[in-house]
């Protein structure tokens, strides 16, 4: 039974009348350690390095500092990573309680060669190998500079920020909250100075801008997974997930800091300017007689120790390689996850997911996914389904697995306190609940009333959690169906900052210490669980609302709870691009918003901008109007129609690259710096991105906006219009009409309107994307049609791509290297599949369309077996695009089209 509290705040909840009260979380000056921290003012820090301490192995330098005011000694540790990393670790060296080190977040960090150049009573200079590198260790100050040739690339503790020990108050009230504090303040600190650097990325979850802003003045912003009821955009305050990971980039040079802590942390950031700097005899040489821009960045941590990483670069390309190689790639999707999936808090019962569906036929939109909110299960009791409107949940799965749809249940990590409740039962008498600092579990209100918490981080719980993804063991449970982790972060509705207590145990560590992991963790055994059910052979599909560093191995991510309103949909594009940049690159936000109703208008760009997204999903609150895509009238039901299509046309170019980000950390939506890392026009942009290399697109975020200009990047380079075929120049501002309005007096030439009112999306010359234009109900149902290739000519009349296929759905791409990949090249009038096979395809090549090309008097298709076979073709002379029909030849075999 509900307490009368609970129900007022449910009822409050629903209504759906709320912003965010900021009044529930903490500001800087709120938050005791940061209050304290943010007090100390840059200035000669009192640390210095204490040579005589030095040991130095072929991989590992440690020393200790010295706080001459209060004589506390820390350990450094440093190391040189292969990859071109410098990882620096900084700890008490003889601390009364051992402090949190992150586990389980790192698959590598592999030391390589470090070596002593020099030492004198000021410091050490260590090679860090390639392109004349080197660390220079300063010792009063004590001070760290990365050095290559006689430009300073980073320096570490250079305004004397430095803090691992502090003094403060042992008791913190919030609200109506106290934090006794049982090991005393601990937080930590260091400041990071970059030279010639304006512009720095990253450190998601937060609604703002792509470039992060300087925080002089304001909050820092903060890295704390919170539940955020109806987040503000424009904000350093904390969401649902923290990757503590920042890239700077400037035209010469990108980089990145890995900051690996997982307690509450804030990050402040300002812009100054680096005149000459002088530290002894060995920086003489140094220029720096002019003023350059400089960044300076702070990280401030309730907890745990300095571990930071350091990632040189020196293109955006290396740093995703350098960041991947440390917690891994993104997890390589069903391709069916990347299609289209519908989703509402609540589908009522069986009948209303079966009109839903059969409402996708009926409206001729293709979707994959069903999705089922936390009203399916029986009294909110994960793993379980209401007997009265889900009485046969095996008949609908079934109905849906007959059309080759699959379906999302809900599974979140709060557990109902019920003595009736087998999974609670099992966690209890097991022991694997979070516990209260009285060692009692640690209980509080969610969706179910009172709940308990499991304690993911212990490896036996997360095992244990895995076994009850069995189909013997989720009742109900099939194949097709696939799970949602959300309220991770943890959400606990009667706690401070709504979300676990930080005094609360997970085994011998308070939460305080690793907060941002729970998410992290949740998402790992529940991905595990859906491997396990497969026996290893088929790929989870799971997504998780909170995350940290590591969480791209589990599954996808979503921005959370936003709201029916222009911005919002404006803000996904740089809160995804952000995620992108720190290795989730399996990024959506919910279409149309997930509180309030938006406009057709706004549903219909909504529609449009999240085809052109990783993570495809339409999602509503439950207070809210039905929105499914038929609802809006005729002329709106074509528009999100073709948007969908869209997307089911284009999944294979999605499908290769995540088959990209998987292997080598690369995002598949990125800003447009990535590519072109010296245009500086590209450097603040976020109201368009790239897909891959090769697409560029511009959403319409503006309410009835009547044309938008798009940044076409690329001197000497062209990029041509996917819906018109026409050639643009690079290098230039395109102003592109995108009225939608009009569409409704014409709606007798359909056809033509929807071509004229999509977005701006370009394909770059110079490119090869492949396509399936036979789009039906679901993915899997396109699995062995045929494809179309689209070939972008360069100025050159040179363009490349490739073609990736395997099962969809196993690891069988990986275990058993099951996979056709074939690289598609055209160059003097040929174009050509070269070899790459182990897999058999019954798909075949259907079409090719060449965009800014030249009439053939002739075109012939060539196969290894020497047969030569004329094609048909078709040219427009008036958008120079030749079109081949019917080559007719396995996407798996060899061949090669002539041009005469």
């Amino acid at each position: 039974m509900m307490g009368p509290l609970l129900v007022l705040w449910l009822a409050v909840f629903l209504s759906g009348t709320w912003a965010v009260d900021r009044g529930n979380f903490k500001t800087c000056d709120q938050s005791a350690f940061c209050k304290r921290q943010r007090a100390l003012k840059p200035g000669q820090s009192p640390y210095r390095a204490l040579l005589e301490t030095l040991e130095l192995t072929n991989t590992k330098l440690t020393l200790q500092l010295i706080n001459d005011n209060n004589k506390v000694r820390l350990l450094l540790e440093l190391y040189r990573l292969q990859g071109n990393m410098t990882r620096v670790k900084i700890n008490e060296l003889k601390p009364l309680k051992p402090r949190f080190e992150v586990p389980d977040v790192l698959i590598n960090d592999p030391p390589t060669d470090l070596s002593l150049l020099s030492q004198d009573e000021n410091g050490v200079v260590l090679s860090l190998g390639a392109d004349s590198q080197w660390l220079i260790v300063s010792a009063k100050p004590f001070r760290l500079d990365i050095m290559e040739g006689r430009e300073v690339l980073l320096s570490l503790n250079s305004r004397g920020l430095l803090t691992a020990k502090e003094d403060g108050m042992w008791e913190e009230t919030f609200k109506s909250h106290t934090d006794n504090k049982p090991n005393g303040p601990s937080s930590i600190s260091l400041d990071f100075s970059l030279p010639g650097v304006e512009h720095v990325y990253g450190i998601p979850e937060h609604a703002d801008s792509l470039k992060l802003k300087t925080t002089d003045g304001g909050d820092p912003y903060r890295l704390f997974n919170l539940d955020v009821f109806q987040y503000e955009l424009f904000n350093p305050m904390a969401l649902y997930g923290a990757i503590p990971v920042m890239l700077s980039h400037s035209a010469q040079r990108t980089m990145g800091i890995f900051w690996l802590n997982a307690a509450e942390t804030w990050v402040d950031i300002s812009s100054n300017t680096a005149g000459k700097t002088v530290f002894g005899q060995m920086l003489d040489y140094v220029q720096g007689s002019s003023e350059t821009p400089q960044t300076d960045v702070r990280w401030i941590s309730e907890s745990g120790i300095i571990d930071v990483f350091i990632m040189l670069g020196p293109t955006p390309t290396d740093v995703f390689s350098q960041y991947a190689s440390l917690t891994g790639t993104q997890a390589f999707p069903p391709l069916s996850a990347l299609a289209y999936h519908q989703c509402r808090w609540n589908y009522n019962d069986q009948e209303d997911v079966a009109a839903v569906d059969q409402g996708f036929d009926e409206h001729d939109i293709p979707y994959d996914f069903i999705w089922l909110d936390i009203e399916h299960t029986d009294g909110k009791r994960y793993f379980t389904w209401d007997p009265h409107k889900f009485p046969q949940p095996k008949d609908m799965l079934q109905g849906l697995m007959d059309k080759r749809r699959k379906m999302v249940t809900i599974v979140d990590p709060h557990i109902k306190v019920d003595s009736s409740y087998k999974i609670h039962n099992e966690i209890r008498s097991k022991g694997f609940y979070v516990k209260n600092k009285d060692g009692g579990d640690y209980e509080g209100w969610c969706w179910p009333g009172n709940s308990g918490y499991p304690d993911f981080t212990n490896p036996e719980m997360r095992a244990w959690w895995a076994s009850m993804f069995a189909y013997d063991q989720y009742a109900g449970s099939m194949e097709n169906m696939y799970t949602w982790n959300d309220m991770n972060e943890p959400s606990v509705f009667n706690g401070p900052e709504v979300t676990m207590h930080k005094d609360a145990l997970h085994g011998n560590w308070e939460n305080r210490d690793l907060h941002n992991l729970y998410g992290l963790y949740v998402q790992m055994a529940t991905a595990e669980g859906l491997i396990e059910r497969s026996g290893g052979v088929e790929r989870p599909f799971v997504l998780t609302r909170a995350f940290f560093a590591g969480s791209q191995r589990y599954g996808a991510v979503w921005t959370g709870d936003n709201t029916a309103e222009w911005e919002h949909l404006k803000i996904s594009i740089p809160m995804c691009l952000s995620l992108g940049l720190v290795g989730v690159s399996f990024c959506g936000a919910d279409v149309g918003g997930f509180f309030k109703s938006p406009s057709t208008e706004l549903l219909v760009r909504w529609y449009q901008t999240g085809a052109y997204q990783p993570f495809f999903r339409a999602h509503a609150h439950l207070d809210t109007p039905r929105r499914e895509p038929w609802l809006f009238g005729p002329e709106n039901t074509a528009l999100i129609r073709e948007a969908v299509r869209q997307r089911y046309a284009l999944l294979p170019y999605w499908y290769q690259l995540f088959y990209h980000a998987h292997h080598s950390g690369q995002p598949v939506m990125r800003p447009l710096w990535v590519e072109y890392p010296q245009d500086t026009a590209t450097f603040s942009m976020d109201d368009q991105f790239l897909l891959g290399r090769d697409l560029l697109v511009h959403p319409v975020t503006e309410e009835g906006g009547r044309g938008v200009t798009a940044y076409l990047p690329g001197k000497g380079e062209v990029w041509f219009d996917v819906h018109t075929f026409q050639k643009h120049n690079g290098a230039q501002n395109l102003y592109i009409p995108v009225t939608i309005s009009s569409i409704t007096s014409c709606i007798h030439s359909l056809f033509d309107s929807l071509s004229r009112y999509q977005i701006p999306v370009f394909q770059r010359g110079g490119s090869i994307i492949p396509r399936k234009a036979r789009v039906r109900r679901s993915s899997s149902c396109m699995e062995h049609d045929p494809y179309t290739l689209f070939v972008a000519l360069s100025p050159k009349r040179f363009a490349q791509g490739e073609l990736y296929i395997d099962d969809g759905h196993t690891f069988n791409f990986d275990k058993q290297k099951q996979f056709i990949h074939r690289r598609l090249s055209f160059a003097n009038k040929a174009l050509n599949l070269a070899p790459g096979s182990q897999f058999i395809t019954p798909s075949w090549i259907e079409k090719i369309v060449i965009l800014g090309a030249s009439k053939p008097s002739k075109a012939t298709l060539k196969t290894p077996d020497g047969k030569e076979n004329l094609l048909e073709f078709e040219f427009d002379a008036s958008m120079s695009v030749l079109t081949l029909r019917k080559p007719g030849v396995n996407a798996g075999v060899d061949w090669t089209v002539v041009l005469q």
